[in-house]
């Protein structure tokens, strides 16, 4: 496993732990806040924190999937599971952002208000920093690593944050207008459903195939190049991604003069250096200048 897969593995696992004692921790103070107020929407926000710890199991499970070694059934390893952890947690997302909608929309029809006590203020505020704590860390953390689960699972724990917002702002402005509780839920609800659709987007193109970036195509060309000592005129380049294994094929052009075992030993040397410099393993097609 090469060192970027150990500290991508490492940093996951560190989250993933990470979030789910958090949301264990404020789960049981939710609930204590709820049943001391007899407040019924910060029950349900607390059992919403819960559901949290889910989400996080899923990117322990997928970064620990991914992780694995590639096999006979999987010569490309399992990096695409950590995509489909990252759909999962948008699914779930979508059902939290549903739920908003639907006790939004009760709300409305029964003209109902917030109701909190001074207990659920401290400990809504509480959850707000620790959870968006959370979404910092995984977000600027799968970013930096490039992990999609890790973002999601961010975005996941955002969202929570984002339902604490909206209670708190209820607290504050529910005996002006009764019906902001829900309508600052339909709003939240709304936000929820695009992060969703993002995660989604982006696991989504990641399982069908993108094409390399410009910044990929230069530097393959850079290596291919430099090791070379000439212009190979680098084309049809193919990038694709299995997690943190990339497999890149491209074509390039070699002197007529060139022989076989020559062309063989310097495409092997550039195979090294883009494996060496970019952690890809390519496979190159040689073709005779025209």
């Amino acid at each position: 496993m090469s060192g970027n897969r150990k500290k991508k593995e490492r940093l996951g696992y560190i989250e993933g732990w990470l979030s789910i004692a958090t949301n264990v921790l404020l789960f049981g103070l939710k609930y204590w806040a709820g049943i001391v107020s007899g407040s019924i929407a910060i029950l349900a926000d607390a059992w919403h924190t819960l559901s949290d710890s889910l989400s996080s199991i899923i990117v322990l499970v997928g970064v620990k999937i991914s992780s694995k070694p590639a096999d006979k059934e999987h010569p490309f390893g399992h990096g695409r599971a950590e995509w489909i952890a990252s759909i999962i947690i948008a699914v779930l997302l979508s059902i939290i952002a549903f739920n908003f909608l639907v006790e939004a929309y009760h709300k409305l029809s029964e003209k109902q208000s917030a109701d909190f006590g001074r207990i659920a203020v401290i400990v809504t505020i509480v959850s707000i920093i620790l959870k968006e704590a959370l979404a910092q860390f995984a977000i600027r953390t799968g970013k930096k690593i490039n992990s999609t689960s890790l973002k999601a699972d961010g975005w996941h724990h955002r969202s929570d944050a984002i339902s604490s917002v909206i209670i708190l702002l209820g607290i504050f402005l529910g005996s002006y207008f009764w019906w902001i509780d829900a309508v600052l839920g339909v709003v939240v609800a709304i936000l929820i459903f695009y992060a969703a659709y993002e995660i989604l987007r982006d696991a989504g193109n990641s399982l069908l195939g993108t094409k390399p970036s410009e910044e990929e195509k230069t530097s393959i060309k850079a290596i291919a190049n430099e090791v070379a000592g000439l212009d190979m005129k680098v084309h049809h380049i193919h990038l694709h991604r299995y997690g943190n294994h990339l497999e890149v094929t491209f074509h390039v052009f070699l002197p007529e003069e060139m022989t076989l075992k020559e062309a063989h030993r310097l495409l092997e040397k550039i195979e090294d250096e883009l494996l060496k410099q970019e952690d890809m393993y390519a496979t190159i097609h040689p073709e005779p200048v025209k």
